[in-house]
């Protein structure tokens, strides 16, 4: 169940708050991927100490949840599945009770534990066939939200069974643009955005006091974007299979896989997810892949302030109830 944040949207700014201030923006690499840190300020010194002390929260988180990183504390937890609970930072032990709640809001839609099956697929191009039927079976019996032991007084986390491992793919960058977003605003920047790879966390106003603008396009009809949404102090995110993926016998198949079958998912190719908070538009965009379009849909209608975009595979746009396209 990784995860990909792809710009299948762009957002668009011209000026903001006041006219003594200005943007500023860096992009570099980090958590594997393009990030954008752009803030307002009234000179660029002002506003390198902002963007830096955004890095350096972002670094923080990923040195604690990077499962690629064998001295990580995720790493740590996954090399004792079965053995003993491992003690953790509260970041990280923060994040791991917010995934399996998504894991229950989503039935197992959204699990952490997917993680298990990053040995099964391959998508950068080493893959020639299929796995074999044994191999997904053997992955899939150690994936399970419900393995996770958590300990609130000790911050100890144990993953009940030998061969289990978690991984933060689709909710780690979110979790972290959050985080970096709430740290910027204490230090009182007015406005700005981070740019997970695409995915998007905004704060503030244009200068005119008009909202953000955030354009939708269709991955499969890329020439112009066919809605425009406003977007206050909130984060979109868009999951997509057309990518990354493997191509086996003339068949495509996407990255997104379903933590249940072992399998890649079917029918959408992209999904996106406003909500307040980016760690849960990462998460949902991947669980509706996995869901599917009528669940996927019905379980975002339940949600407050939670909105979704699906395309499916001919292209045919569908939306939460509460969401207004002005289609162009």
């Amino acid at each position: 169940m990784k995860k990909t944040g792809l710009p299948t949207f762009m957002l668009l700014f011209i000026s903001f708050m006041s006219q003594s201030q200005q943007v500023y923006q860096r992009e570099l690499l980090l958590m594997g991927c393009d990030f954008g840190i752009t803030v307002v300020a009234d000179e660029q010194k002002e506003a390198d100490v902002y963007i830096q002390k955004a890095i350096d929260e972002i670094t923080r988180i990923e040195k604690l949840i990077s499962s690629w990183d064998v001295a990580s504390q995720t790493s740590l937890v996954n090399k004792n599945a079965g053995l003993k609970p491992v003690k953790v930072h509260p970041l990280l032990f923060e994040l791991i009770q917010h995934s399996l709640a998504i894991s229950k809001l989503t039935d197992g839609a959204f699990d952490i534990t997917f993680a298990s099956l990053d040995p099964v697929w391959k998508f950068d191009g080493s893959m020639k066939r299929m796995p074999a039927k044994e191999e997904i079976s053997a992955s899939v019996s150690n994936i399970g939200f419900q393995n996770i032991q958590l300990n609130d007084k000790d911050t100890t986390v144990f993953l009940l069974k030998k061969g289990m491992k978690i991984g933060f793919g689709a909710i780690g960058k979110g979790f972290a643009a959050d985080k970096a977003k709430h740290l910027l605003m204490q230090l009182g920047v007015t406005g700005g955005i981070i740019n997970a790879s695409g995915d998007l966390n905004v704060w503030g106003t244009k200068s005119n006091g008009m909202d953000w603008t955030v354009a939708i396009t269709n991955p499969l009809k890329k020439q112009k974007a066919f809605a425009h949404l406003p977007i206050h102090n909130g984060a979109v995110a868009t999951s997509g299979n057309y990518e990354k993926f493997v191509t086996i016998d003339g068949k495509k198949y996407s990255h997104i896989i379903n933590p249940k079958t072992g399998y890649p998912s079917e029918g959408l190719v992209s999904v996106t997810v406003f909500s307040p908070k980016a760690e849960l538009c990462d998460a949902l965009a991947t669980a509706i892949f996995v869901m599917g379009k009528e669940v996927g849909i019905d379980r975002i209608n339940q949600l407050p302030k939670t909105e979704c975009i699906l395309i499916d595979e001919e292209g045919n746009v569908f939306t939460s109830d509460n969401i207004k396209l002005e289609l162009q």
